[in-house]
């Protein structure tokens, strides 16, 4: 079968054939229908020898959906035939992290990260760039009934990722949703993270979405998404972003970039006790210190991915129509060229790989 494998690192990731994969055990086979591209590809790609607990070769994608195509002797999940999205970070599947659902947490990572066991699908171990892919169990299968594998795909990332970031905000934004005006939440980097926070922030939550980035398109995207208001990145931006939400300031800030800018700007635009939630890998820093310039308590929030159930919920977002993935469409015999597209910046909304 072909696979896009990153033999060393630095890259440039290749295509290549290479064994169908056998199911053992309780392994699981899946026919990829659909693989999406994210910026963290671009990062394991780009990283420096060592920087990553991971062993090369192995092939990319941590973003699938395609059709269970066979099972080991003892395998359970969703039968042969039955189409699927592929929860994508895979822990012990017995900590008390993973017994509920959030392997994204596995108590036993940095123990898995220390036999370069990989964190999950397409980091460190075999992903879905590729005819097929070999998934350790069927707990980490979700059916997808009929949600087209494009759309399907991009959720086990950039869709569950969004909404496990959003619900570490609920509380911020109930708290706030009695005060005048209600909730505000400013969503920065309208990516393929952003414009589907901005969509599941309109289908869960009553409050005001304020979208903010550097590119006309994606202010333009936020606005098909349902944001309430878009913004350049300017000079007085956090100030406007303050005057929209009643001079306070906004409840909370979802920063999908990550840089040291767009830390600052969110800083700057929150009201006192307001929540910062982390989830872009820009590589930004922030200084904390007390006293300093940070608000009054002010919470922060790193979150990695997201849990099974809150899997199950996107896709049901999905299905019934409240959220939708604005992709880019690509076979999987253009992956390079894919690649360079989402290093360029050129990517509105997703890249998606198809095998053709």
């Amino acid at each position: 079968m072909r696979a896009v494998r990153l033999t060393h690192w630095g890259g440039p990731p290749v295509i290549t054939e290479v064994e169908r994969p056998e199911p053992r055990s309780e392994e699981v086979l899946v026919r990829v229908e659909a693989a999406g591209l994210c910026g963290s590809d671009l990062h394991v790609i780009a990283a420096a020898p060592g920087a990553l607990p991971y062993l090369t070769p192995f092939t990319l994608g941590h973003e699938i959906a395609g059709r269970v195509a066979g099972s080991g002797p003892d395998a359970t999940g969703p039968p042969t035939g039955e189409r699927v999205v592929v929860y994508g970070p895979w822990g012990c599947g017995r900590c008390g992290h993973c017994s509920t659902g959030a392997e994204n947490y596995c108590d036993r990572r940095p123990a898995l990260d220390a036999v370069r066991a990989g964190t999950g699908a397409g980091l460190g171990r075999d992903g879905g760039l590729a005819d097929f892919v070999l998934v350790p169990s069927g707990r980490l299968l979700l059916p997808v009934g009929d949600l087209a594998p494009t759309q399907a795909a991009p959720l086990s990332d950039a869709g569950l990722t969004a909404y496990h970031a959003i619900t570490g905000i609920r509380q911020a934004l109930d708290e706030a949703g009695g005060g005048a005006g209600g909730a505000s939440v400013a969503v920065i980097g309208v990516g393929g993270l952003g414009h589907l926070a901005i969509q599941i922030l309109r289908a869960t939550t009553s409050a005001q979405v304020f979208a903010v980035d550097i590119r006309d398109d994606a202010i333009a995207l936020a606005d098909d998404c349902g944001a309430h208001f878009g913004t350049l990145v300017r000079p007085d931006t956090a100030d406007v972003l303050r005057k929209r939400s009643g001079d306070a300031g906004v409840d909370a800030v979802l920063d999908f970039v990550g840089t040291s800018a767009t830390l600052r700007l969110g800083v700057s635009a929150l009201r006192a006790g307001g929540q910062l939630t982390l989830v872009g890998s820009g590589g930004g820093e922030l200084t904390v210190r007390k006293p300093g310039a940070l608000p009054p308590g002010l919470r922060m929030s790193l979150p990695f991915w997201g849990t099974r159930p809150d899997l199950e919920r996107v896709i049901a977002l999905a299905r019934s129509g409240a959220v939708r993935v604005e992709t880019k469409q690509f076979p999987l015999s253009r992956a390079p060229e894919a690649i360079d597209t989402l290093r360029s910046g050129a990517v509105r909304g997703r890249a998606v790989l198809i095998p053709d």
